[in-house]
């Protein structure tokens, strides 16, 4: 996957090692939303039942870019799988309390 352009910290994907899923690094914000989603498709494509996305690496996700984790989290969902998130920043995490209910699909490891 390559970077996006833009004033923000460009989004890149990485493979996880010994599990499948990606770590994502940067930002996710309107800069960025194109690597977001190609970022998202590719992790859709990763066979399992349970897939890791690791987001320690990032900086800020906004509201657009939690939605699109959370519209993930329910196409895996209802494939019968499971997207667990790691290591969420506090902006993620900020959104899911003032918006429970809209992010009840989000999965995060404890």
């Amino acid at each position: 996957m390559t970077p996006s352009t833009g004033a923000t910290s460009p989004l890149t994907a990485l493979p996880l090692r010994g599990r499948p899923g990606a770590r994502l690094c940067g930002s996710c914000d309107l800069d960025t939303r194109q690597a977001l989603a190609g970022a998202l498709g590719v992790v859709a494509a990763i066979p399992g039942p349970v897939v890791h996305l690791d987001l320690s690496a990032v900086a800020f996700l906004d509201p657009a870019a939690v939605a699109a984790l959370v519209r993930a989290s329910a196409d895996f969902v209802g494939q019968g799988r499971r997207l667990l998130l790691h290591d969420p920043p506090y902006s993620l995490r900020k959104v899911v309390e003032m918006f429970p209910d809209e992010c009840a699909a989000l999965e995060v490891a404890a």
